[in-house]
This record gives structure tokens, sequence and C-alpha cells, in this order.
């Protein structure tokens, strides 16, 4: 059974960095593409950052080009979401998905195995 765990969310003030982390277990398949949405109170969920399985491809929503940067290891089959120059905005519970396949996406019905999210919250 496919399992992703996120961790490192937390309160931050505006301008701060956080570092998130995706652990996967259970994959039968080495070649799986990752993914980071959120979701905002009263919002729906967004595509925030992908990355393919070789890491060759990233794509980022518009908000976060500049400010965040997805990567993964795949020896410790985890991906990363380091995010830099926090802003109120971009509070939300965070979630990692996974998907079969060796390219990126950024639609959340591609992916069929989600964790169940980490809250990050920007406030002064």
């Amino acid at each position: 059974q496919v399992q992703l765990v996120e961790s490192g969310g937390g309160l931050v003030q505006p301008g701060e960095s956080l570092r998130l982390s995706c652990a996967v277990s259970g994959h039968p398949h080495s070649n799986i593409a990752m993914a980071w949405f959120r979701q905002a109170p009263g919002k729906e969920r967004e595509f925030v950052a992908a990355i393919n399985w070789s890491a060759v491809f990233r794509n980022y929503a518009d908000s976060v080009k500049g400010r965040f940067t997805i990567s993964r290891d795949s020896a410790k089959n985890t991906a990363y979401l380091e995010m830099n120059n926090l802003g109120p905005e971009d509070t939300a519970v965070y979630y990692c998905a996974s998907r079969i396949n060796y390219y990126c996406s950024a639609f959340a019905d591609e992916f069929p195995d989600w964790g169940r999210g980490t809250q990050v919250t920007v406030s002064s």
C-alpha cells in the first residue's frame, strides 16, 4: 500500500522559510512523478510544484516561481519543497501527491496517491 507522509509545516513570520518533506513508502514502482498542492481555507486545492521521476523536469505555479524549489532524493524516496520569502498568501495545508508516470503534472486528478497534508501558517 502506497503511503505518503508530509512533514515540516509550521508557523512562521512573513519573509521566513520552511522546508517540507514527503516520504513515500510502499510504491511498487520507482519511476514516479511527485507534486505538491495546497488548499487554503475556503479555497479549492491548487497546484504548487511538480517534479518528474528523474528530476529533469520541474514545474511551478506562477505564484511560487522564484520562491519555492521542488527537489527529490530518489534513494530516500523523499520529495522536498523549499519555500522562501513566505507570505500570508502561502498559508494553507500542503499536500504531497505521486503518480506512476515519467512526466510532471499540474492536475490533481492525475495523481492517485496523496498524503494527509501538513499545515503551513504565515503570520506576524
